[in-house]
C-alpha cells in the first residue's frame, strides 16, 4: 500500500482532511457522492473517522453515509476510529448502528484494534456491546493478546475487569503472558500473574515464559520469573533450556543471570547438545561460551552424533572460541560417530586459520574420518587449496628443496596415496572437487595418478565425470591413461559425455540463488564440460569403446541430453554412426527419447536415416517419447518422419495407444496430425482396442474429445464386442460418455455376452451415467427388452451388486422390467448376494408381486436366501409374507436347501423364527434331517433334532429305505448318531440293500455283507415279532448268494448333489458370480 497524494482524492475527501465543514456541506448539497471510493475503496466516512472530526462525521452520517463500509483491507470507519483512539467519534458511529463485530482481513474486530493502539476509552465503549471479549483474530489472538503486546497497563486492566480470559491461547498456543515476557512488559506481566495467570504455561513448541524472556534478552523479566520460582532447567519440545536459548541468540546478560541462579551448564537437549555446543556455533555466542567454560561446562561433552563443542566451533570457523576450548582442555582429536575430528570439520568447511590452530595444538592430520578419509581428502574434495597446502605441510617445519628443481615440495607426514574405504585417494577427491591448484599440490607431493579405487576408477574418471577441463588437462599431461576402463567398462570419455549429470554440487552455492543467477553458472559448466570432452578426444580417447552393457560415449551423451557433447562425438568419428543406428542393447535414439532430451534427439534425428528402429520389446523412440509425455520429443520425431503406426510386440500398441492411455493430449494431437493414414485414429491393438477405448478407460476427457473430433469411430468394437461406450459405462466418466453420445454412439450395442452399456453401468453403480444411457436408449429403441444372452436385465445386475440408486432409477424407468428375461428375478439376485439395500427396495416397490416368484427350477427368493445363509434377507422376505414351506421342482423347501448346504444361521432362523415344517419330503422322500446328514453338516442336523422328538421323523425312510441314522452312521457323524439313538431311533431297520445302520458304516456293500455274516454267528437273531416293522430278515437280505456289487457310499439317490451347483445354464455377475 503506497502513500497516496491528497490531490488525487475526491473533492469530498479533500474537504474532510482540510476539516472544512462548510465545504463538506456544500459538496453534499451539490449531490457529491457521499460513498465515493478512493483507490483502496475507502469512503469519506473512513477519512472523517481517521482524523476524528466529530461535526464532519455527524454531517456525513446524517446525509446517509454507509456506516459499515469496508475498504480493501475490510476495515470499517469503526476500525479507523479505534485506531485513532477517538472515543467521541467511536461513540457517534456506535450510535448510528456501526457493527461492533465487523472483521478486517486479519479477522480483527474494532476491539482488537483499540487494544493494540492503547485506546482504553474506545475499548471501554466497545466491551459492553460484545458477547465475548475473547474473540480471536486470524492468528488466534484475543484483544488481551493485543493489549499485552502494546504494553498498555490501563487497557490490560480494563479488559481483565470486563471479563477477558487470562489464559486464552492463540493458534501457536501462546498466552498473553508469553508476549509480556518476550517484549519485556514487566508491569503487565506482574498484573497478569496477580490476576491468576499460570506462570508455568507453554506454547505448542514447549516454550515457557523463561524461554521467551531469554530469547529477547529481557533480563528484568528473567530475574522476576526466577524470583517467582520458575523452573530454570525446564526444557522445551526440543529439549532446549532457557540457557540454550540465551547462548544461541547471544544474550550474554541473560546467560550470566541464569548461570548465577544455578542453571545446569551441561544439560543436553534432544540431540545431545549442551549450551556450550550452542554457544560454540552461534553467531554472537563468544561471551556466552567463555562464561560457560568458566563455570564448569564440560568442553568434551559429545552429542548424540558424537560432536564436541570443538566440532561445532569448527563448522563455522570460530577461531577465538576454538582457542578458548582448547586452552580449557578440549580434546583435539575427539571423533564423532562418523569418525570425523574437528580437523576434518575445519577442512570440510575450508577454515584455514582454525586448521593452523588445531595442527599447532597437535591435531592428527592422518586421523581417519568418514569413509576412512583424511582431513586432506575433505579439503581437496571441496576445493580449498589453502587448507590443502596447510595440511600437506604438516610433516615438516621447513620447506624441502628438491635436488632436481627449484620447486618447493610439501610433505604431509603421511602417505597421501592411502585410500579411504572405497579405495579413493586424496588425488581422486581433488579430481572430483575440480580445483586444479589442489590437484597440482598433490601431484607435486607424489600422488599416484594411476591409482584405482574399488570401482576401478582413476582420478581422470572423476575429473571427467565432473567436467573439469583444467583437472583433466593436468592429469593427462602428467601421464594419466585416457582409455582406461573401470569395473563397469566405462572410460573417462563415457563420464565426460554425461558430465552434467555426474557433476558434484557446488560447495559454496546456496539454495537461495535465483534461477537467473544460476543460469550463467550452468552455462559455464556446460562449456567447461564440452572443453573437457574435446580435450580427451584430442588426446586419444576412443569414442567407440563400449562399457560392459555395450554402451558407448554416444549412448551416454544421448541418455543425459548433452547436445554439444553428442554433436562433437558424432563429428569426431565416423564409427559413431554405427553406434547411433545400433539397437543393441538400446539405441541412443531410444535413450534420448525416453529421458525427454529433445535437443539431443534432434541432433540424432538429423543424423539418422531410419527413425523407426525398435528395441527388444518392439518399441520405437516415438513410442517411448509418447509414453513418457515428452511433447517436444514427439514433435521432433514426427517432424523428421517417424511412424506413429509401428506396434510394440506384447500388446501391439502404437504410439497413439500409449498417448491415449497416458492422457498426453498434446502428443496425441501431433501423432494424429502427422497424417500417416486416414484411419489412424482407429488402429487396433492385440485385443482390438482403439486409442479411443484406452482414453476412456483411463478417464482422459481431453484425449476423448480430440480423437472423436479427428474422426475416431465411436462404435468400434474390440475382440469381445465391447465398444468405447461399454468402457465409459464401467468407468463412470460422464464427460467421456457425453462426448460419445454427441458423436452418435449406439447405446444398445452388445458385447459377446449380449450385455449393453446399460447393463455395465447398472452393475458398476454409476447412477448419473445410467440415467444418461436410459434416456438415450428411449430415443434409440424404446421396445428393446434389455436382457443379455443369459436373460439378465440391468435390474438383475443392479440388484445383485447392491447399487440401490441404480435400482431405484431402473424401477422408475421401467417398473415391469423385473418380469423380463431370466425367471431368476432381481430379488433372487439381491438375496443370494446378501445385498440388503436392494432387497429392501425391491420388496418395498414390488412386495407380493415378487416375494414368492419362482425361477426355472421352481425356487423362490427364500430358497436363494437360505442357500446364501442370508439371515437378514430371510427376515425381510418372511416379513413380506414369503411362503416358508414353498417347495421347488425337487420338492425341497428353503429349510431343506439350507440344511443340505450347511447354512447353520439360515437353518436356525427358519426353525426358530420361520417355524418351517420339518416333515416335508422331497421327490426322493428326504427330509431336511436326511439332507443335513447326507452332506455331513453336523450342526444343522443337531439343530433339527433339538426341535423334534417325533419318532416318525427320526425313523423316517427315504426312497432308498434309509433313515437319518443310516446316513449319519455312514458319514461318521458321531454326535448326530448319539442324538438319534437317544431319541429312540431304531437300530435294526434295514435299507434297500438290506443293511442296518450299523452295517451302513461299512465302506462298501461287500464289506457290509461280510460284517453281517460275522454278526450273525456272534449273536442269535431275535424272534420275528421283536423286529421293528421297518426291519427285514438280515440273512435274507445279505445272503452270500446275492449278486456281488460294490455299493456306493453316496448319501442319497438322485439327490446327492446340490441343485444350486448343477446344470449351469446361466450366470449373474461380470464373469459368473452365481451359477444356477
Amino acid at each position: 500500500m503506497g502513500i497516496l497524494s491528497i490531490t488525487d482524492q475526491p473533492p469530498l475527501v479533500q474537504a474532510i482532511f482540510s476539516r472544512d465543514v462548510e465545504e463538506v456541506r456544500s459538496l453534499l448539497s451539490q449531490k457529491e457522492n457521499i460513498n465515493v471510493l478512493d483507490q483502496e475503496r475507502r469512503t469519506p466516512l473512513h477519512a472523517a473517522a481517521y482524523i476524528g472530526d466529530v461535526p464532519i462525521l455527524q454531517l456525513l452520517l446524517m446525509s446517509g453515509a454507509n456506516v459499515n463500509a469496508k475498504d480493501t483491507l475490510w476495515l470499517t470507519p469503526l476500525h479507523r476510529a479505534a485506531a485513532s483512539r477517538n472515543e467521541k467519534v467511536l461513540g457517534l458511529l456506535l450510535a448510528h448502528s456501526a457493527d461492533v463485530n465487523a472483521r478486517d482481513k486479519l479477522w480483527q474486530t474494532p476491539l482488537h484494534v483499540a487494544a493494540a493502539n492503547r485506546a482504553t476509552k474506545c475499548a471501554e465503549a466497545l466491551a459492553p456491546l460484545l458477547s465475548s471479549l475473547n474473540v480471536a483474530d486470524r492468528s488466534g489472538r484475543s484483544a488481551l493478546h493485543h493489549a499485552v503486546h502494546s504494553g498498555h497497563l490501563e487497557t490490560v486492566n480494563l479488559l481483565l475487569n470486563k471479563g477477558a480470559s487470562l489464559n486464552v491461547c492463540d493458534k501457536k498456543e501462546r498466552q498473553p503472558l508469553h508476549w509480556a515476557a518476550f517484549l519485556g512488559h514487566l508491569e503487565v506481566l506482574k498484573l497478569l500473574v496477580a490476576r491468576g495467570a499460570d506462570l508455568g504455561c507453554k506454547d505448542r513448541k514447549g516454550y515457557g515464559l523463561l524461554h521467551t524472556a531469554a530469547a529477547s534478552g529481557q533480563i528484568e523479566v528473567v530475574k522476576y520469573l526466577l524470583r517467582m520460582g520458575a523452573e530454570i532447567d525446564e526444557p522445551n519440545a526440543f529439549g532446549n533450556t532457557a540457557l540454550h536459548i540465551a547462548c544461541y541468540l547471544g544474550q550474554d546478560a541473560v546467560a550470566i543471570e541464569l548461570v548465577n541462579a544455578g542453571a545446569n551448564v551441561n544439560q543436553p537437549n534432544d540431540k545431545g547438545f549442551t549450551p556450550l555446543h550452542v554457544a560454540a556455533v552461534s553467531t554472537n555466542g563468544a561471551l556466552c561460551l567463555e562464561l560457560l567454560v568458566n563455570n564448569g561446562a564440560d568442553v568434551n561433552y559429545q552429542s548424540k552424533e558424537g560432536k564436541s563443542p570443538l566440532h561445532m566451533a569448527a563448522i563455522h570457523g570460530r577461531f577465538t572460541r576454538s582457542q578458548i576450548l582448547i586452552q580449557n582442555g578440549s580434546e583435539i582429536d575427539c571423533a564423532d560417530k562418523f569418525g570425523n575430528t574437528p580437523l576434518h570439520v575445519a577442512a570440510r568447511y575450508g577454515h584455514e586459520l582454525l586448521i593452523s590452530t588445531l595442527m599447532t595444538n597437535g591435531a592428527d592430520t592422518a586421523r581417519r574420518g568418514i569413509h576412512d578419509m583424511f582431513p586432506l581428502h575433505l579439503a581437496v574434495l571441496f576445493g580449498f587449496s589453502d587448507c590443502c597446502r596447510k595440511l600437506l605441510s604438516s610433516g615438516q617445519l621447513y620447506s624441502i628443496v628438491s635436488s632436481l628443481s627449484n620447486e618447493h615440495v610439501l610433505s604431509a607426514g603421511f602417505d597421501i596415496n592411502t585410500p579411504d574405504n572405497l579405495g579413493r585417494t586424496c588425488l581422486h577427491a581433488a579430481a572430483s572437487g575440480g580445483n586444479v591448484e589442489c590437484l597440482n599440490l598433490l601431484l607435486s607431493s607424489g600422488a599416484d595418478l594411476r591409482r584405482r579405487d574399488k570401482f576401478g576408477r582413476t582420478p581422470l574418471h572423476y575429473a571427467a565425470a565432473n567436467g573439469s577441463y583444467q583437472c583433466a588437462v593436468t592429469l593427462v599431461t602428467a601421464g594419466a591413461g585416457v582409455n582406461e576402463a573401470d569395473c563397469k567398462g566405462c572410460s573417462p570419455l563415457h563420464y565426460a559425455a554425461a558430465s552434467d549429470t555426474y557433476r558434484r554440487a557446488e560447495p559454496h552455492s546456496s539454495s537461495s540463488h535465483d534461477a537467473e543467477e544460476d543460469e550463467p553458472l550452468k552455462e559455464s559448466h556446460r562449456k567447461e564440460a564440452f572443453f573437457c570432452l574435446e580435450f580427451l578426444l584430442d588426446n586419444g580417447a576412443d569414442p567407440s569403446l563400449r562399457d560392459r552393457q555395450g554402451y558407448t560415449a554416444v549412448h551416454y551423451a544421448a541418455a543425459y541430453g548433452n547436445r554439444q557433447n553428442l554433436e562433437l562425438l558424432l563429428e569426431i568419428s565416423f564409427n559413431c554412426l554405427e553406434d547411433v543406428e545400433s539397437t543393441i542393447p538400446v539405441s541412443p535414439l531410444h535413450l534420448a527419447a525416453y529421458n525427454g532430451h529433445c535437443e539431443a534427439l534432434k541432433t540424432l534425428a538429423e543424423t539418422l536415416v531410419n527413425l523407426d528402429v525398435r528395441d527388444h520389446k518392439g518399441r520405437t523412440a516415438l513410442f517411448l517419447a509418447t509414453e513418457r509425455g515428452s511433447t517436444e520429443c514427439v514433435e521432433v520425431l514426427t517432424a523428421h518422419g517417424a511412424s506413429a503406426l509401428i506396434k510394440e510386440r506384447k500388446r501391439k500398441w502404437t504410439p497413439l495407444h500409449a498417448a491415449a492411455a497416458s492422457g498426453h493430449t498434446d502428443s496425441l494431437h501431433l501423432l494424429i496430425d502427422s497424417g500417416e493414414r486416414a484411419d489412424i485414429t482407429d488402429v487396433m491393438d492385440a485385443y482390438g482396442q482403439t486409442p479411443l477405448m484406452l482414453a476412456i478407460m483411463n478417464g482422459h476427457v481431453d484425449c476423448v474429445h480430440l480423437l472423436l473430433e479427428k474422426g475416431s469411430t465411436a462404435d468400434a468394437a474390440d475382440l469381445r464386442g465391447r465398444t468405447a461406450l461399454h468402457r465409459g459405462a464401467v468407468t463412470g466418466c460422464e464427460d467421456c460418455l457425453a462426448a460419445l453420445l454427441d458423436h452418435d454412439a449406439f447405446v444398445l450395442c452388445r458385447d459377446f455376452k449380449g450385455r449393453t452399456p446399460i447393463h455395465l453401468a447398472s452393475a458398476c453403480g454409476h447412477t448419473a451415467v445410467l440415467r444418461t444411457l436410459l434416456q438415450a436408449a428411449l430415443s434409440t429403441n424404446p421396445l428393446d427388452a434389455g436382457v443379455d444372452y443369459s436373460g439378465y436385465s440391468p435390474m438383475h445386475w443392479a440388484s445383485y451388486t447392491g447399487h440401490e440408486d441404480c435400482l431405484e432409477l431402473l424401477l422408475e424407468h421401467s417398473p415391469f422390467s423385473y418380469l423380463e428375461g431370466n425367471p431368476f428375478t432381481p430379488l433372487h439376485c439381491a438375496v443370494i448376494n446378501n445385498q440388503d439395500s436392494t432387497t429392501e427396495m425391491l420388496l418395498g416397490a414390488l412386495g407380493a408381486k415378487i416375494v414368492n416368484s419362482r425361477d426355472a427350477k421352481g425356487r423362490t427368493p427364500l430358497h436363494a436366501a437360505a442357500f446364501a445363509d442370508n439371515v437378514s434377507g430371510l427376515r425381510m422376505l418372511l416379513q413380506h409374507q414369503a411362503e416358508v414351506n414353498a417347495t421347488d421342482h425337487t420338492g425341497r423347501t428353503a429349510l431343506m436347501t439350507a440344511a443340505e448346504n450347511g447354512q447353520t444361521a439360515a437353518v436356525e432362523f427358519l426353525l426358530y423364527r420361520g417355524k418351517a415344517d420339518l416333515t416335508v419330503l422331497d421327490e426322493n422322500k428326504n427330509t431336511a434331517l436326511h439332507l443335513a446328514c447326507s452332506k455331513g453338516h453336523e450342526k444343522c442336523a443337531l439343530m433339527i433334532l433339538a426341535e423334534t422328538q417325533d419318532l416318525g421323523l427320526i425313523n423316517a425312510t427315504n426312497s432308498a429305505l434309509q433313515m437319518p441314522l443310516h446316513i449319519a452312521a455312514r458319514n461318521g457323524l458321531a454326535s448326530v448318531v448319539q442324538a438319534l439313538l437317544s431319541r429312540g431311533a431304531t437300530v435294526l431297520a434295514v435299507d434297500e440293500e438290506g443293511h442296518t445302520p450299523a452295517l451302513a458304516c461299512a465302506p462298501n456293500k461287500d464289506v457290509a455283507d461280510c460284517l453281517a455274516l460275522i454278526l450273525s454267528t456272534m449273536k442269535p437273531f431275535p424272534p420275528k415279532d421283536a423286529v421293528s416293522p421297518f426291519s427285514f430278515s438280515l440273512l435274507k437280505n445279505c445272503g452270500i448268494a446275492a449278486a456281488k456289487t460294490v455299493g456306493g457310499c453316496g448319501a442319497l439317490p438322485h439327490g446327492a448333489s446340490c441343485p444350486y451347483s448343477q446344470e449351469r445354464h446361466g450366470a449373474i455377475g461380470l464373469d459368473g458370480c452365481y451359477s444356477e
